[in-house]
């Protein structure tokens, strides 16, 4: 966890909402200068802070709404820094809530450097991730309707499918098989529906791919290397990441993938704890699928998989795969080399 810790003169905290937004600004000293509600636009901004500048820091929780607040903060050169929303727990377990109360809990927070930061993603590559992370939805769904043509065939007992579901060309004449004009019907609402989630997602697939050449052309051909992660799964490393010199050490980077449990201590007692979805569960998703492709036609991994479960069982040995993996793709971007074999191994 990193705290945000310089001084200012002045100190913004802004319960931020997708209409409204709550400021509080205290001085050094502790003492409120202004706590007011307004319009969430840049023009009350504007006219909220200047009186403060050129020195006062903004902070906003980290919710859905931050990017137009980041830009105009970077746009007008006035410090902005995001809180860790699952760290800031002075503002959501107090006994009292509002967002009069919130706004100077965040301003308190910066002012007393215990403000939990997250990661201020840059806008030059924010709005492919979130399409990125849109199409991991559609992925979703279109993995649904599979299994309920699976599930329905399955529920008729007729025989399985010999062909993966997931090409389209594999698809046609499947609603023939049942008798049932309704359950013919029912199934074939799921493949009109698969038929276009497919081209939908091959566009945004296409669309990044094309983009991804000129955000960071070097990362995404190193990516590319590792056996296991195709363009997909490039281009979803590459933009959750960034830039991986934000990440000091390798124990950052995989505890931010989600790739290893922090353990919980208290008076020399280890207990099990929490906070599992404290990282980016896009990455944790992504090595977690790597570590399962890597198996693929490797003879070299199925052999330290085999190693691995012997010891540690099936479940966690694909769990030390995956972290595996992501160690290795932390120190191939640091040091802007390829996939040694050798050194993997």
């Amino acid at each position: 966890m990193r705290f945000y810790n310089s001084q200012h003169q002045y100190y913004a905290g802004i319960d931020l909402h997708a209409r409204k937004m709550y400021i509080c600004i205290i001085n050094s000293h502790g003492e409120v200068v202004y706590h007011r509600d307004l319009i969430a636009d840049p023009d009350h901004l504007k006219r909220a802070l200047d009186p403060y500048r050129p020195d006062v820091i903004v902070g906003v929780e980290c919710v859905f709404t931050w990017y137009w607040m980041s830009d105009y903060c970077h746009n007008n050169n006035i410090p902005f820094t995001l809180g860790h929303a699952l760290y800031m727990k002075a503002i959501h377990g107090g006994k009292t809530k509002n967002d009069k109360i919130d706004s100077f809990k965040i301003a308190t927070m910066l002012r007393g450097g215990m403000f939990p930061m997250a990661y201020v993603y840059p806008e030059k590559m924010r709005a492919a991730r979130d399409l990125l992370r849109r199409r991991q939805y559609l992925v979703h769904h279109q993995s649904e309707l599979i299994g309920h043509i699976q599930n329905t065939n399955t529920q008729y007992n007729y025989s399985p499918f010999t062909k993966n579901l997931v090409h389209p060309a594999n698809r046609r004449e499947i609603s023939g098989r049942f008798e049932n004009c309704y359950v013919q019907r029912s199934v074939q609402i799921d493949i009109d529906l698969l038929d276009f989630y497919h081209k939908l997602i091959r566009g945004i697939e296409y669309e990044i791919t094309r983009n991804a050449k000129h955000h960071d052309p070097l990362a995404y051909t190193l990516l590319r290397t590792v056996p296991g992660i195709g363009p997909i799964l490039s281009l979803v490393i590459l933009y959750e990441i960034y830039d991986i010199s934000r990440f000091e050490k390798v124990g950052n980077f995989i505890s931010y993938s989600r790739l290893v449990k922090c353990s919980h201590e208290s008076a020399g007692k280890k207990v099990k704890g929490g906070h599992n979805k404290i990282g980016n569960s896009h990455l944790k998703w992504a090595f977690s699928e790597a570590a399962v492709l890597f198996l693929r036609n490797n003879q070299l991994g199925k052999d330290l998989y085999q190693k691995l479960s012997s010891r540690y069982g099936k479940a966690k040995a694909l769990s030390l795969l995956a972290q595996k993996l992501g160690r290795t793709v932390y120190f191939m971007l640091r040091r802007k080399e390829p996939f040694i074999e050798a050194k993997f191994y």
